[in-house]
């Protein structure tokens, strides 16, 4: 065939390809010119994006500092220490004619749709004075109890007459705890330098530089999950279902890290029983947020979060029958989402307003009971860790393995980072924290976790090449693979009764079912010593001088400890029932045990509160002692027990006192007792006999703080003898408060929580718009 050129002339087929030959190397050098500008403009939108980021963090920083100096000035005019935390929306005053139905209904573990707080209120009568007699009854579950009425304050007491507010308010300054022992990826290191956690129902945002807390106290229960947007400020949190009012109902809030301002509150009609997990997506910058509900059928939603205070919910789907551990957003793919947990790996798409689901494939690989963790690489590919300890790579875009670890961990994985260079680092139920190279190949960096401190239940990156750990035994932990981990916070792993503010120290020391003691420093903020007593702890007490501490136990027994060495004295034995109560006579002569076997124990303390002798054994009680007060010159008790009674007691001859009367105008050394005159205004209408855990007078002031089953605590002017006393109210607690106590100057007060094992140290200033209702 003839082929000519342009004027006529024959071309051979030889020059023709090589002109082919030459374009097309014309067009792929210009298509990898345009390849090559694309990276380079790629390169700078992540150079710029990077300093937007850095921007965007100073300016956090600087504005938080600002805050914490308005803060710390607004404190110092009350005159009292501590540093500034915001509290907006958590006092509440409540006035005689408030909404008791927070407080009547008994606390319940999950919220009962079409049950409204009124079902279960019974509407408690009011107190009845009798001036002659100068006795007041009072009825609890309609039950009468006779409190006898001072005798300077016979003549004008009126049971529902005006009282006074409190004297003084609390501001939370400090949380000891942090919750990992059940749940997952909840520890994350902001740009502005603070570590982000929760415990109990409060966000701890805490710099470990400055040695200061933040709280974000936007929830009414416990909170389960956490997610940082991908600009690093915003936050979005999960809570569990709390009580019967739709606040309480499970949601999730977006907050704003920097001024603590709750943005939107997402999914409180939708989410039936508690978030269990959430994730931003990434691709796109964060406009979309996904959650999994922990209700039989685990539905997952997709929210475009940002529309309108509540939400949108574009969508919500049958995740698995089986428990979801974790839930992310692919950070190349926008339209990609993995979900885990038992017996399942999760791929879905979503476009159009649907999600596509597929299963993982694991072919003939061993299928794991559980995949507990889950993360992807710059590429887009997932990596997964299971509970037989294997690694997994998932291809991006499919379904099926392209490579596997085995034995990557002996037993779970149960978190996996990989970081900015594409390395990653994983860490498991063995207590081992690993380091592999982008292609999973061990680089021989490995980190022990003292077994004191539990298994790493989360590691994420800190500040240059820190990890900042989260454990099993509720620790948070710093180091890097060159410097060991050191505590950053540490807390009670099981449910907490014990506390026992130390009389000459900003000390207290606390004790629970994890069978460990802790003594706490308030102006350090750390733990001065722990100790593991064997046994799960019910009760403590300081002597007097404030050497020896005295626990008690769920077995009947008690321990004498040296405060300083920590040395055991002796042990003694009161019964098989535990030690719900214990404490020192004014004078420090004596020491009472109160048991759940009914009875109250009266001990001879000698030989520098060493020695502990029986005198015997006050019997009287028809249900179990709960609380003990003794009388300011030591020859007196009054106790209250299961049942609503109050009783007196000679405490030398270990005589119940009948003629109760007598004992009208006694002072007490302390206010422990819930059921007396003195806090007949501390239990709201309809309330529960059992409702109120906890009580205990300031040293100095006349001011009274009590803890309820609902999480709350509460401060009333003393003495509160007004039915419904007017009082200020705090949240932060998401379990019954067990304990609450006043350090020996009335500068702080320390509150425990039961199952939520938090620990919370409050500020004590004067509240200048104390007045009569």
């Amino acid at each position: 065939m003839r082929i000519e050129g342009e004027n006529g002339a024959p071309v051979s087929p030889g020059s023709s390809a090589a002109s082919n030959s030459s374009a097309d190397e014309m067009i792929e050098n210009e298509n990898q010119s345009l390849r090559d500008r694309v990276a380079d403009l790629e390169k700078k939108v992540h150079e710029q994006t990077d300093e937007i980021m850095c921007l965007r963090s100073t300016l956090a920083d600087v504005l938080r500092r600002i805050s914490t100096i308005e803060g710390a000035r607004a404190l110092a005019n009350n005159h009292a220490g501590g540093r500034a935390t915001p509290t907006k929306d958590t006092v509440r005053l409540r006035h005689n004619n408030s909404d008791s139905a927070r407080d009547v209904s008994k606390r319940a573990s999950s919220y009962l749709p079409g049950r409204s707080p009124s079902s279960t209120q019974i509407r408690a009568k009011e107190a009845q004075y009798n001036g002659e007699e100068g006795i007041v009854k009072m009825y609890l579950r309609g039950r009468p109890i006779n409190l006898y009425v001072p005798t300077p304050m016979r003549e004008t007491y009126v049971p529902n007459g005006p009282s006074s507010s409190p004297p003084a308010k609390l501001k939370l300054e400090w949380v000891y705890g942090y919750r990992g022992r059940d749940c997952r990826n909840n520890v994350y290191q902001l740009p502005t330098g603070e570590i982000v956690y929760f415990v109990a129902a409060v966000v701890v945002l805490y710099n470990v530089e400055d040695q200061m807390q933040r709280h974000y106290l936007g929830h009414t229960d416990d909170i389960k999950c956490l997610a940082v947007h991908p600009n690093k400020l915003l936050i979005a949190t999960g809570q569990t279902a709390g009580h019967d009012r739709r606040d309480a109902r499970p949601h999730i809030r977006v907050w704003d890290s920097v001024s603590l301002n709750t943005l939107h509150v997402i999914g409180i009609s939708d989410i039936e029983r508690s978030v269990a997990c959430l994730a931003f997506s990434k691709a796109d910058g964060g406009s979309l947020l996904v959650a999994v509900d922990e209700a039989p059928d685990h539905n997952m939603s997709v929210w475009d979060w940002s529309r309108g205070e509540r939400g949108y919910k574009l969508l919500e789907t049958k995740c698995s029958a089986d428990q979801v551990l974790a839930v992310d957003f692919s950070p190349v793919d926008r339209s990609t989402i993995i979900t885990c947990g038992k017996n399942h790996i999760s791929f879905w798409n979503y476009e159009s307003g649907m999600l596509a689901k597929r299963m993982g494939v694991f072919e003939n690989r061993e299928r794991p009971k559980y995949v507990t963790s889950i993360s992807f690489t710059d590429t887009g590919n997932v990596i997964s860790g299971d509970s037989n300890g294997n690694l997994l790579i998932w291809q991006r875009g499919g379904n099926t393995v392209y490579k596997m670890v085995r034995g990557a961990h002996d037993g779970p994985v149960f978190s996996i980072l990989v970081q900015k260079d594409g390395g990653i680092i994983t860490g498991g139920k063995d207590g081992r924290i690993v380091e592999w190279d982008r292609d999973l190949e061990r680089t021989g960096n490995v980190i022990e976790i003292p077994e004191q401190y539990g298994s790493p239940r989360v590691v994420t990156s800190g500040r240059g090449s820190q990890l900042v750990v989260g454990t099993t035994r509720n620790c948070v932990l710093g180091g890097t693979f060159t410097f060991p981990l050191r505590p950053v916070m540490q807390g009670h792993t099981e449910e907490l009764w014990a506390l026992a503010p130390h009389p000459g120290h900003h000390q207290f020391l606390t004790a629970g079912y994890d069978r460990t003691c802790y003594l706490w420093d308030t102006m350090a903020h750390t733990i001065v010593w722990s100790k593991d007593i064997g046994e799960h702890a019910q009760s403590a007490a300081f002597s007097n001088n404030g050497e020896i501490v005295i626990i008690g136990t769920t077995s009947g027994r008690w321990f004498v400890m040296d405060s300083e060495t920590r040395e055991m004295y002796s042990q003694h034995q009161d019964g098989n029932e535990p030690i719900q109560v214990l404490k020192f006579s004014p004078n420090g002569q004596y020491l009472a045990v109160g048991s759940r076997d009914n009875n109250i124990y009266i001990y001879q303390v000698s030989e520098d509160c060493r020695k502990y002798t029986r005198v015997g054994r006050c019997q009287g009680h028809s249900s179990f002692v709960t609380h003990l007060d003794w009388s300011a010159d030591s020859q007196f008790l009054q106790t209250n027990s299961g049942d609503y009674e109050l009783l007196f007691w000679n405490a030398g001859l270990c005589r119940q006192i009948a003629q109760t009367s007598q004992m009208r105008d006694v002072e007490w050394a302390t206010q422990s007792c819930t059921l007396t005159f003195a806090t007949l205004g501390i239990w709201p209408e309809g309330t529960d006999g059992t409702d109120i855990n906890t009580c205990a007078k300031a040293n100095q002031m006349d001011l009274l703080a009590t803890g309820d089953d609902f999480g709350k605590i509460k401060l009333f002017a003393s003495p509160a003898c007004q039915q419904r006393a007017r009082c200020l109210e705090y949240g932060g607690h998401s379990s019954h408060v067990t304990a609450v106590g006043f350090l020996q100057d009335d500068s702080r007060m320390i509150s425990t929580g039961g199952r939520d094992t938090a620990v919370m140290q409050w500020v004590v200033s004067s509240n200048s718009s104390s007045s009569h209702r």
